[in-house]
């Protein structure tokens, strides 16, 4: 469920095509990354001039991951825990707050669709409320046009998910 690794040789033919400030502005970008340099450049060189079928790409990996949960609750939050920190670097290798937005939906999307329902265990159940509050500030800060869309796709989200899970309120997530 990763940015496919590139060698260092194919990532250097890549650099080698582009001029010298659009490798410098590569470069500085990168440089504000310490572990993933290398995910984070070659996302920028071979994924970056399509952002939705980036998102598009990962979400698939998502829903793969999501559908294969651990029955066990602290196992499932382990999992969860571990998806969403993939989520958020892709979404800060992207910049872009309507692929994040993208993101977190599926997530949340897959949460309801795949996670126990009856779960009592509560870091469970705190995933998915903090990642709903999370996709509200991140809809704030889009374009109108986008807030619209995504306003209503949330409400559509926040709908189905409170007729699947008896624990949470939709009064407590509204826009």
């Amino acid at each position: 469920m990763s940015i496919k690794q590139y060698s260092l040789l194919e990532i250097k033919k890549e650099l080698q095509q582009l001029n010298g400030k659009q490798a410098a502005e590569l470069v500085l970008r990168m440089a504000r990354y310490k572990k993933e340099n290398k995910e984070l450049l070659a996302y920028l060189l071979f994924d970056a001039d399509n952002e939705m079928a980036f998102a598009d790409s990962f979400k698939q990996d998502v829903g793969l991951m999501m559908s294969q949960l651990p029955s066990l609750s602290y196992q499932a939050a382990k999992v969860l825990r571990k998806t969403l920190k993939q989520i958020t670097k892709y979404a800060k290798f992207t910049a872009s707050k309507q692929v994040e937005v993208e993101l977190l939906m599926n997530f949340c999307r897959n949460y309801v669709e795949y996670v126990d329902r009856r779960t009592s265990y509560k870091p469970l159940r705190l995933i998915l409320t903090k990642q709903l509050e999370k996709i509200k500030k991140v809809i704030a800060k889009l374009h109108e046009d986008l807030q619209f869309d995504y306003t209503r796709e949330f409400d559509e989200l926040l709908d189905d998910a409170v007729t699947r899970l008896p624990w949470l309120y939709k009064h407590d997530l509204m826009l």
